[in-house]
């Protein structure tokens, strides 16, 4: 028997991948647009798979969104501004003296924000190294079914030909019309992870997660924060209407303000300050709010701009998204999508994933995803994180459920903390007590999250997770405590 044979099936087709020669008279086995989550994954798997592997980045820096301006530094931001805060209102009470009022240091925050965004991005340039993955800096434009030309910033090109196209351009930031934004004072994301100052009074249109995460980083060191939000709930859609109402309470007791089902007509910068324009949705009051900051997140959408689909007969669907099938192949055999640019959540782990199996697919492996188990996480504090199906998902779809919740204030870990606000709420199946979705909101939410998705991935059952020993005393007793609450009606820990 050889040794392939003697492996597990996993192992089997690991091998098989490794193995594998992709002999090409061509200049690249795979070229990947975009150098984000999504697309320096594809690569790096690609190069291990075997694949002669280029990847085009028309940014200076690799990491795409996520690690320029995006996941990384803004929660480098959140975990610093909340030390910021504690230090303002909590480390007394924790026997911890300091000067009063402790003192910002703005310039070294975004230091340390910087530094954090350039060790990662460097890092990514290094693993392309040790992987052998080539890295071209300019714009990729398909230029055919088997060809990329870039375009270099000193004018010149470089042609590219290639058995296979990965498209992993990501996303843009939204515009909202009659805004515009000069990222000092109407600023998108990106101009809010770059303030010189702290603003007096900050105005964000947008309480989903971008918004409500850089609204907290402001409000922690001083703003006086209002978030505007067209919908009646924050958080952003998927997000568990139960969650929704504590996580807006929460916030507003930190000092958040929100106008729910208000609608922005417009802004206008005076120079000194900016007025924005809003109208109840319901009653059509009108009135205007000024600030000095206005910070927009109505959203992203993806981002083509002189891909060069057109000239290989790829059409974008109506929201401006590259249509693929279950193989993340488009209608061109050759041509391939993953991430923000194709359907479903803009995620970085979404668009990681997705690049895996791409690739992996181009290689003869099997290609499989469920989206009910990509989890969403919310990094403020409390933190929030979902996966799987909400309470009003599950009505709407006529599924019999049942609920177990702990809240975490009766955790061990959470009461030592002095960190109890929150719960954790499992969602079962009535008839068969499989794991529907998990919804919480709490200290180490987006960590606790994990274990979660692996037991929807898997199809574990409410009593599987309560059957399986947690430490002590640990905030993932709370997620087993909820469990058991779904499984048998009643947690251990609380009345």
């Amino acid at each position: 028997m050889s040794l392939s044979r003697s492996l597990p099936a996993a192992q089997r087709q690991l091998t098989f991948f490794v193995s594998r020669s992709f002999n090409s008279s061509q200049d690249a086995d795979l070229v990947v647009i975009g150098g984000g989550p999504g697309g320096y994954v594809a690569a790096i798997k690609a190069a291990q798979l075997g694949m002669k592997t280029v990847c085009i980045e028309k940014n200076d820096t690799l990491g795409g969104t996520c690690l320029n301006v995006g996941c990384i530094p803004s929660k480098a931001l959140l975990n610093n501004s909340h030390y910021f805060h504690m230090a303002q209102h909590d480390f007394a009470s924790r026997g911890i003296d300091l000067p009063s009022p402790p003192k910002l240091n703005l310039d070294q925050m975004m230091e340390a924000k910087r530094n954090s965004v350039k060790g990662l991005t460097g890092g990514i340039a290094a693993l392309f190294k040790a992987n052998k993955v080539k890295h071209i800096q300019g714009h990729g434009t398909i230029t055919g079914a088997n060809q990329v030309t870039v375009a270099k910033k000193d004018g010149g090109n470089e042609v590219v030909n290639t058995r296979n196209i990965l498209i992993a351009s990501g996303s843009e930031v939204t515009p909202f019309p009659g805004i515009t934004i000069d990222e000092e004072q109407i600023v998108s994301s990106t101009g809010a992870l770059s303030l010189s100052k702290v603003p007096k009074k900050m105005v964000v249109i947008g309480a989903g997660v971008i918004g409500l995460e850089l609204g907290s980083v402001w409000q922690r060191l001083g703003a006086q924060v209002t978030a505007i939000e067209f919908l009646g709930h924050v958080g952003g859609m998927g997000i568990d209407m139960e969650v929704s109402k504590l996580f807006q309470r929460t916030l507003t007791k930190q000092g958040f303000k929100f106008m729910l089902k208000t609608k922005v007509l417009g802004a206008s910068n005076t120079g000194e300050s900016i007025k924005v324009e809003v109208e109840g949705v319901q009653n059509g009051k009108k009135e205007s709010i000024e600030c000095d900051t206005l910070l927009v997140c109505v959203g992203r959408r993806p981002y083509t701009e002189k891909l060069g689909l057109q000239s290989v007969g790829v059409s974008l669907d109506e929201r401006g998204r590259v249509p693929v099938n279950e193989r993340f192949q488009t209608k061109v055999g050759s041509i391939y999508a993953i991430g923000d640019v194709i359907a479903g959540p803009m995620l970085a782990h979404k668009a990681e994933d997705e690049g895996i199996l791409a690739v992996e697919g181009m290689a003869g492996g099997a290609v499989h995803i469920d989206y009910n188990c990509i989890p969403s996480v919310v990094y403020t504090h409390p933190e929030v994180a979902w996966v799987g199906k909400s309470e009003e998902q599950l009505k709407e779809e006529g599924v019999a459920y049942k609920i177990g919740k702990f809240p975490f204030v009766a955790n061990s870990r959470a009461k030592t903390n002095n960190d109890q606000e929150g719960f954790v709420k499992a969602i079962a199946d009535k008839n068969t007590d499989r794991l529907l979705g998990v919804h919480i909101i709490g200290p180490n939410a987006g960590e606790m999250i994990a274990e979660a998705t692996l037991a929807l991935e898997y199809g574990a059952s409410a009593e599987d997770v309560a059957r399986v020993c947690h430490p002590h005393p640990t905030l993932s007793e709370a997620f087993r405590e909820a469990n058991l609450a779904a499984y048998c009606g009643k947690a251990i820990n609380s009345i």
